[in-house]
């Protein structure tokens, strides 16, 4: 458990629980914390409010399930740094399954409809190459991607 004083907060509509435990399960070092729901002897406005806290490897969280007055935009996204080929294709089929949506240069939407950017740590290697034509190459390739292939980005790196 975090003892933070921030967390970014991420609204939802509904259905708070069930990404919190979903989100939890991806990552190691993850856990619900506390959830609170606010009832009938809550003020009007507060009813059926939940406020769920949680980290996502070791990350501060919190979720507010308020109702359908927020729509999510990409301004604000969880990005998630993988190791291997493997962890971003896991991260990447768990995220876009059931209603989930790729989008682009290692971009998604989950089901929630909250932004996630799945990024390898090899894709910032590479782009920080100290040739500017082996980094051109990269981010021309990446740009055609939507799940970040490491393998692919390696040989747009070593072509040039």
């Amino acid at each position: 458990m975090t003892t933070s004083h921030v967390r970014t907060c991420i609204w939802l509509e509904r259905d708070g629980l069930d990404a919190a435990r979903f989100y939890t399960s991806l990552l190691p070092n993850s856990a619900i914390e506390n959830d609170a729901q606010f009832d009938d002897m809550q003020p009007d406005a507060l009813a059926g409010v939940l406020v769920i806290e949680l980290t996502l490897a070791g990350t501060p969280f919190q979720i507010l399930q308020a109702g359908p007055h927020q729509d999510h935009t990409d301004m604000m996204s969880i990005a998630v740094t993988t190791e291997t080929q493997a962890e971003t294709d896991r991260l990447w089929a768990a995220l876009t399954a059931d209603g989930g949506k790729e989008v682009q240069c290692g971009w998604l939407k989950d089901r929630f409809g909250v932004a996630w950017q799945i990024v390898p740590r090899r894709l910032n290697e590479l782009l920080a190459s100290s040739d500017p034509a082996k980094a051109k190459a990269v981010t021309e390739a990446m740009l055609q991607m939507t799940k970040i292939d490491i393998a692919a980005l390696e040989a747009a790196h070593e072509a040039v």
